[in-house]
């Protein structure tokens, strides 16, 4: 193998287009960058099933020979990828026609009664979030509500062994088991992002989950509270994200807390800053924080725009979450962060 590559059509035994360039800029074997690696990155890692911070941490951390990153791909989508993923990370990345299969798949969605009404995208403009009720069903929730007990060894029934963890905060790096990897699957939920972009041809996330124990005398909320997870440089790009609520959830539970509306008049609060102030250290909550309270099963999409967090649970179980989203391969970017 020489280096560097200079050629996305480096495919390995996977097949896939710009992997081994990943593969080779990360692990430091190839310092070379293009202006499209931050594009083809995500589009590469979302579309084989991959977590990106696990990922990144794998390959800066451990540097495997590029067989052996393929082979930890393999393992973590349980042995096997479906062509169909592959075909769609190869044509987005060399700009290829889809083939009438993929076509299919994404008009099979876009064609789907709505899961939004015309009220629902309509507060969803107003408000910058939406609510999908019975995203995914009561029984796929219990089910990964007890793959997360499991894989952070907690007793559901004993809540000595909620806080066994703690110290590292209410996100957990749980990404692949079978329950989750259902919900990501959801139908419902691939229409409800596909209503939101305008478009069902779109690449789905694999994102951490939150455990947020009720708080009791030794163990404090730790955050997060409200903050943004996008830049502050205007333009603010327009993306979203999304979490399921695994359990039922009270507003004083924990619950997912956003400022409703302030993807409208960000830009002009930003604009009233004096040039020395940090946005993301000003009071947040006062600009008019509101708890969603939402049942089993439950997906919540936001606007990024939007100021958004957790809060101190204040009642007597945990708030459980999945995060996901969805996002089109081509889409809003400011590279400058503030």
């Amino acid at each position: 193998m020489s280096f560097p590559i200079d050629s996305q059509d480096e495919m390995g035994r996977l097949g896939v287009l710009h992997l081994e360039r990943l593969w080779a800029r990360v692990t430091r074997r190839s310092p070379n960058k293009h202006s499209d690696d931050r594009l083809f990155d995500r589009v590469v890692i979302d579309g084989l099933g991959l977590a990106q911070e696990e990922t990144l941490q794998y390959l800066g951390a451990s540097t495997p020979p590029y067989e052996e990153f393929e082979a930890w791909i393999l393992e973590r989508n349980g042995g096997y990828i479906d062509p169909l993923r592959i075909e769609h990370i190869n044509a987005a990345i060399s700009g290829a026609d889809y083939s009438y299969e993929l076509k299919v798949k994404f008009r099979e969605i876009e064609d789907a009664d709505p899961v939004f009404s015309f009220e629902d995208l309509r507060l969803w403009q107003e408000q910058g979030y939406a609510i999908l009720r019975n995203a995914v069903s009561v029984e796929n929730c219990h089910l990964t509500e007890a793959a997360i007990y499991q894989f952070l060894s907690m007793d559901p029934g004993d809540c000595d062994t909620w806080y066994q963890r703690s110290e590292r905060g209410i996100m957990k790096q749980f990404f692949h088991h079978p329950a989750l990897a259902a919900n990501r699957s959801s139908p419902r939920i691939h229409k409800a992002f596909a209503q939101i972009w305008g478009t069902a041809d779109l690449w789905m996330t694999v994102d951490r989950i939150s455990f947020n124990p009720p708080e009791r005398p030794g163990w404090s909320f730790p955050g997060p509270y409200l903050h943004w997870d996008t830049t502050l440089a205007q333009p603010i790009p327009f993306g979203v994200s999304g979490m399921i609520y695994l359990t039922d959830t009270e507003e004083t539970q924990g619950a997912f807390t956003c400022v409703p509306g302030f993807h409208r008049r960000i830009d002009e609060w930003l604009d009233k800053l004096p040039p020395e102030v940090d946005p993301r250290r000003e009071d947040l909550e006062s600009l008019g924080a509101k708890p969603i309270a939402g049942a089993a099963g439950d997906l919540i999409i936001w606007h990024k725009a939007l100021p958004h967090g957790s809060r101190p649970n204040r009642a007597v179980r945990p708030r459980i979450v999945q995060y996901l989203s969805m996002h089109p391969t081509k889409r809003e970017h400011n590279p400058i962060w503030k």
